[in-house]
């Protein structure tokens, strides 16, 4: 892109304007967080089984005890050699999380449907150290739409971040977050995608938890 050149009197004016959008900006994300806090929540029904390096694991022990569960979709489906690189990128900025969200009742994992051996492998080359689990064993992905079969795409009927839409692969990214009462019950709190909403990061994650 090449860049108008102008005098600083004018690029003062053209920043100004921008400062405008950008406090709108700020106010309507604001409103957006303050909505998603009211956001009621809904009991997750299933028993969802999860392949860890501990052994096979529920949804409700990824919690490790806490109330909160992040969770990143990681895209990384059985026959890929490895994981996606968009999501890698943001893998990068995982591992200083855990001490955050603790002090916030909270606890992270990214899911993937890739074996477990696949998983740990990669990670281990990356030097990652947060915690990545394998939905492998169960319906996760597709639950929460993030994972489609081959067959539901050819026929355009795949539904991602709430919107029917079309699709070329069989895994994309999301950003979900469950809840865990004191009687152990599970909730699926919030979901986002890349499909134009609000896709939290990492370093929004602790908004997502007011």
């Amino acid at each position: 892109m090449q860049h108008e050149i102008v005098s600083r009197e004018q690029w003062l004016v053209a920043r100004t304007a921008l400062l405008d959008a950008e406090k709108k900006l700020a106010e309507t994300r604001s409103a957006v967080v303050a909505q998603r806090r009211t956001l009621p929540w809904t009991r997750v029904e299933k028993e969802y089984a999860f392949d860890t390096p501990a052994g096979r694991q529920t949804l409700a022990d990824l919690f490790e005890g806490r109330g909160r569960l992040i969770v990143y979709h990681f895209m990384f489906a059985p026959d890929w050699p490895q994981g996606c690189p968009d999501c890698s990128r943001l893998a990068d900025h995982f591992g200083g999380m855990d001490e955050h969200l603790a002090r916030r009742d909270a606890t992270f994992a990214a899911i993937s449907r890739a074996p477990l051996v696949k998983i740990e492998a990669y990670r281990q080359s990356k030097g990652w150290r947060f915690r990545w689990v394998s939905s492998g064993p169960c319906d996760f992905n597709y639950d929460y739409q993030v994972s489609f079969p081959a067959e539901a795409i050819a026929r355009g009927e795949v539904v991602y971040g709430y919107e029917r839409c079309k699709v070329d692969k069989t895994e994309l990214p999301g950003t979900s977050v469950f809840g865990r009462n004191a009687a152990g019950e599970v909730f699926h709190a919030y979901s986002a995608y890349f499909n134009g909403g609000d896709m939290p990061l990492s370093l929004n994650y602790p908004a997502l938890l007011d």
